[in-house]
């Protein structure tokens, strides 16, 4: 798999595009609270929410290794977005999979142009 074909399947199709876009407009709520509000309270857990599924696991390992007490912000930030990342590339691969063109030897029938 080239680079190409990571950056198109993560970026590039219109599933893993929305996905990355509802992400993008929550983390910049998410910002603008934290920035303005007088106390944010748990906003961060939106954004949070949207990587769910793999982010749980990361944050378990992570505290597995790391022991006792709260992880810095910057080691979540890059938590959220890779795992961001990965759910996207993994959200475009199925969406490419179940169109069929990741099956590059099956012949297709000619349209009759």
């Amino acid at each position: 798999m080239t680079a190409r074909t990571l950056v198109r399947l993560t970026f590039a199709n219109p599933a893993s595009a929305t996905y990355l876009g509802l992400v993008g407009v929550v983390v910049a709520i998410a910002t603008a609270v934290t920035l303005f509000a007088p106390d944010p309270g748990f906003i961060w857990v939106f954004p949070a929410l949207f990587a769910f599924p793999l982010f749980f696991f990361v944050t378990l390992v992570e505290g597995a290794f790391r022991g006792e007490g709260q992880p810095e912000t910057w080691l979540l930030l890059t938590e959220l977005v890779l795992c961001v990342l990965a759910q996207s590339l993994a959200l475009g691969t199925l969406v490419e999979g179940l169109r069929g063109r990741l099956r590059r030897g099956v012949p297709r029938t000619p349209t009759g142009r």
